[in-house]
């Protein structure tokens, strides 16, 4: 049986954490089903040289990566019918007004109805008398200065876009200020520094976003102005992270995100480990090893809450979230409750479960989850004796703790290093707490939740107790 029995691991032990050398490692995304992507160009403005060598870089992107492109700067192309083949649109460096009401109503409608919008550089100067776009995009252009070196800093270190990226990137480009901040209303994966180039007046100043759209996904990147940019091989990779993401084969929570407090981002101060084995900490990162063991949270107990982290299995591989763990024994499995890493597990034992109690909802698990080697976030919401498990944005879900015995209420948060072979790493554990303890109405990533319904708005798709927990 997979899961981690008390086996004499009652005592806390002092387990040092083991600096690794090399960083985990980063697969390539498994091969995606053939799809299409429009590539629309069109300029009533500024008309950027770059724009034929962004359309013949996406295309070789295309052909590597088993989607095939159209290209075109007629706008009679949107129509409810042509769009409806298309995956994602791509806005390459489009400017101006470009296109009339009726196609307007066609792109709403293909977006809201599950499409994918990808804007690169100008696209953020387009369509400025037209409210939709302007959400769709998260920002318009206001101005730039001389192009120049700049230092880009990552936020999000496991989208498709940027998982790849040095979280302090240095590359030269066009850099865009824009008229309003789109992090209140976009999930923000890159900002660029101030500080390092001349002409930036935003203070914090997001540069690539994603977000959903009703039923649809958009992303936005800034970068992209000069004909270099397309021969950089990052550059490529973070478009390609783009249209996977637009297109919805890759999976990623793009919800806004403020007001998460840092319990991990690269120290370990705060975390003790119990039980044999531990976790190397390198890049950022936490990457098991050995056990069976869990990484807790010691410095503090959460009673309502979001946490969220990022995790990446390389296989077939066992780990968990802990939840609710009591002070006096961490290991101890009658108490607090285990939401599963493990996607070949039986039922109640797999990703997105609370471990050997409820199941998670495998249709909207499996339509939410990445494969192996490609990284994945979890949101575990804790209101009261309430439990919710989001899974890439995704709600897959949702328990209430009936057990007197054991309790939701305070305790505190561990991830699990399951054994030998068993090798999940985890990134960017953060925490939002929410005030209170009971089922009360609760504010998260811009969404209310309540204790009767706990559903999230309709904009975003898809979405007992009493047995000893395992791990």
């Amino acid at each position: 049986m997979r899961s981690l029995m008390r086996s004499g691991l009652t005592a806390m032990g002092a387990a040092t954490l083991v600096a690794a050398t090399m960083l985990v490692p980063t697969a390539a995304h498994a091969a995606d089903p053939a799809y299409k992507v429009l590539v629309f160009s069109k300029t009533a403005g500024f008309r950027h040289d770059a724009i034929p060598t962004g359309i013949q870089t996406i295309r070789d992107l295309g052909t590597a990566n088993n989607f095939t492109v159209t290209a075109s700067e007629d706008a009679a192309v949107f129509t409810k019918a042509n769009l409806a083949q298309y995956k994602a649109v791509v806005f390459l460096s489009t400017t101006g007004d470009v296109l009339n009401a009726t196609q307007q109503t066609a792109f709403e409608s293909y977006v809201n109805g599950g499409g994918g919008y990808f804007g690169i550089h100008a696209a953020a100067d387009t369509e400025y008398d037209w409210p939709y776009y302007g959400g769709l995009v998260g920002a318009y252009f206001s101005s730039h200065p001389a192009i120049q070196q700049v230092t880009v800093r990552v936020e999000d270190a496991v989208h498709p876009s940027t998982a790849h990226l040095p979280r302090a990137w240095v590359r030269t480009d066009e850099l865009y200020n824009y008229r309003t901040n789109p992090r209140s209303t976009a999930h923000v994966l890159q900002t660029l520094d101030e500080s390092t180039y001349s002409g930036g007046d935003m203070g914090d100043h997001p540069i690539t976003w994603c977000h959903p759209q009703s039923s649809g996904r958009s992303f936005y990147t800034g970068l992209g102005h000069t004909i270099s940019s397309y021969a950089e091989p990052a550059f490529r990779t973070l478009l390609l992270g783009g249209i996977r993401y637009a297109a919805g084969m890759a999976k990623a929570d793009c919800r806004p995100e403020t007001g998460y407090t840092s319990l991990y981002n690269g120290s370990t101060t705060g975390w003790t480990q119990t039980g044999p084995g531990g976790f190397t900490n390198s890049d950022g990162t936490l990457s098991s090893t050995g056990g069976l063991g869990v990484l807790w949270y010691s410095a503090k107990k959460f009673a309502s809450y979001s946490l969220k982290l990022d995790w990446k299995a390389l296989g077939d591989d066992n780990s968990g979230v802990l939840v609710g763990l009591p002070a006096a024994d961490p290991n101890n499995g009658s108490k607090g409750y285990e939401v599963q890493i493990d996607a070949t597990d039986s039922a109640d034992r797999t990703t997105g479960s609370v471990y050997a109690v409820k199941s998670a909802d495998i249709a909207a698990r499996d339509a939410a989850l990445n494969p192996p080697g490609a990284w994945n976030t979890y949101e575990l919401l804790v209101q009261g004796e309430r439990l919710q498990v989001f899974l890439n944005g995704s709600k897959i879900n949702d328990f209430t703790n009936t057990n007197t015995a054991r309790s939701l209420r305070e305790g505190h948060i561990g991830i699990q290093n399951h054994g030998t072979g068993d090798d999940v790493a985890f990134r960017n554990i953060r925490i939002k707490e929410l005030g209170g303890t009971g089922p009360v109405t609760q504010t998260v990533e811009g969404e209310a939740y309540t204790s009767n319904s706990g559903v999230q708005p309709a904009d975003h798709g898809p979405a007992s107790g009493g047995k000893t927990v395992g791990y």
